[in-house]
Parts: C-alpha cells; structure tokens; sequence
C-alpha cells in the first residue's frame, strides 16, 4: 500500500467540500471556480483509487472512504492553522495582545496601562475584554487575565491577585457611618458577577462574617462590579468591594474602607498562557510587570480580619 500523501492543495479541496457537503460551496470558500474544485477532488480519488463523494443531482454525499478521511482532514488543517497562527506571533515580538474581563479591564488594566508604557515602550499591548473563555490560538491571544477557580490544565497559570471583598463607599458617606451596623441604614450596592461561585461572597454572607445577622433586603442590583463601583463613586451607596477592582479608588482616596472584616475566596486571578510562552521577552516582561503592580494591592490588607467564605457558609 502506497501512503505516499496527495498534494496539499486535493485535501484541502477536500475537506472543504466535506465540511459544506457542497462542491459551490467550497469553491467560494477557496475563492476558486467549481470547476477546480471539482478538478482537485477527482485527483485526490484517482490517488486514493476509489470515489470519496457520489455525485447526486443537486447534491454531494461522502462514500466509505470519504467518511474515513474527512474528520483527520479537518483536524489536520485546524492544526496547522493554529501552528501557523503561533508562529506567526512568535515573530511579533514587539506585541502582546490579552484578553481579560471588562470590569477588571476597565478598573485595573486600563488605569495602569502608562506606567507599562513608560517601562516597556518597546512593547504594544492590544486588549480584549470580554467574559468568554478565549481559545489562544482560534482567538489569536497571548495572554488572559482569568479570575475563578483554576482550571487551567495544559496551560501556564500563575495566581497573581487573592481576592477579598469589604463595604466601600465614597469619603462623604463614611463620614456619616460610625459602625458596621449603621450599614443598614445605607443603600447596598449589588454585584451579580460574582453569583457563579460557591460559596457566596455577597451581602449577606458579609453581614454574618461581621456578626450583623441577616442582611437588609433591597438595593439596586449591577450585571458588572465596575458599574457598581462607579455607583458608590458617585454617592450612590455602599458596594462590597473587590479588593482587585477597587485598590486605585482606595489608593487615591476616591473610595474608603472604614470597617474591618473582610470576606475571602478560594477565586482568584491568575496570569495565563500557553504553556513556554511565559519564556517569550515581551511576556516575561509583562508578567514581571503585572506581578510588581498586584504586590501594591497588598497594603490595602494591613489591620484587617479576613474571614473566609467557606467558613461563612458552614454558619
């Protein structure tokens, strides 16, 4: 048996009319004519020396041997175009695009990106914010800033923010606040983004952390912790805090933390790539640089009482 391999251009004909099950199909996909589609599949089967398609009045079926051929086809082309995508940004070494989520986004990544720029101006940075988990190679992403609990096999990962939540509001309304209980008389601020994870780390599980009991019913509820953080910004209440999220608020004073218990989570952020690329320059230099600046989060930590989510739940 001969399992010399037909020419690239007869398989790659192939498994485009496989995938449309239609030769006009394929044809425009390639940007070819029907004819030379057509052309190409009948010299992949006189080299296989057997039909893969019967010809139909209007219509295309696989035969056998089509069946047996078109699923390695179609891996094999998603793997070179995905060999071929990673090598071609090993070569963009003046570029790193990352994916993260829009809050954290909007409120850690984008208020920092000049200092970045300043150290490293060698180096773009291209953003992409969105909630999906993002393919490295389909997606064309170097990195991704993810936050959860890690589920990252296969892939460099590196914890680079342990998150932890506490009331924030803005200075004017601290000033009116003389204990944790006083909150209940403060609109809560809602954040919805954080209700996948078990156990909870919302109101009322703070309430109970900071000895309160139940927790007031009611409040305004945001899809996106960045907007409820804007709310409290803006005076509009209390929001329990993301420490990742609202650090360059408590930094510059915008927000004000004035009670001391702190809820904690197993979720965290974590620095991913694809494995070895971490050794990549303008990587490196990335996540040397995302790690120095998530240390300074650390001192917003310093008299609190951190009282885990887990042990809140076991009541």
């Amino acid at each position: 048996m001969n399992d010399r391999l037909p020419p690239l251009t007869a398989l790659r004909a192939f498994e485009a009319a496989a995938r449309h099950m239609s030769f006009s199909g394929a044809a425009q996909e390639l940007n070819v004519t029907p004819a030379a589609l057509s052309f190409q599949i009948k010299s992949l089967e006189e080299h296989l020396g057997a039909p893969l398609f019967r010809r139909l009045n209007r219509a295309v079926e696989l035969t056998e041997a089509g069946r047996a051929l078109a699923p390695g086809a179609s891996d094999g082309f998603a793997a070179l175009t995905a060999a071929w995508r990673a090598a071609r940004r090993s070569t963009e070494t003046g570029v790193i695009t990352v994916t993260a989520g829009p809050a954290f986004t909007a409120k850690w990544l984008a208020p920092r990106m000049f200092k970045f720029a300043v150290a490293h101006p060698e180096i773009e940075l291209r953003f992409s914010a969105s909630l999906r988990i993002m393919d490295f190679d389909r997606d064309e992403i170097d990195v991704a800033i993810r936050f959860g609990y890690s589920d990252d096999d296969g892939l460099f990962s590196r914890p680079i923010i342990r998150e932890w939540l506490t009331p924030m509001m803005a200075p004017e309304l601290a000033e009116k606040l003389s204990s944790p209980q006083d909150l209940r008389e403060v609109t809560l601020l809602h954040q919805d983004d954080t209700r996948f994870l078990k156990p909870p780390i919302d109101w009322p599980a703070w309430f109970r952390a900071a000895g309160l009991g139940e927790a007031p019913s009611g409040g305004p509820r945001f899809s996106q912790a960045d907007h409820a953080i804007d709310a409290a910004l803006g005076g509009g209440g209390a929001v329990l805090g993301r420490i990742s999220l609202a650090s360059a608020a408590l930094a510059d004073g915008q927000l004000v933390a004035p009670f001391d218990p702190c809820i904690t989570t197993e979720a965290h952020y974590r620095f991913v790539c694809p494995a070895g690329a971490e050794t990549r320059p303008q990587i490196a230099a990335f996540l040397e640089w995302i790690e120095a600046e998530t240390a300074e989060i650390q001192g917003h930590a310093e008299g609190r009482v951190f009282v885990p989510a887990a042990e809140i739940a076991a009541g």
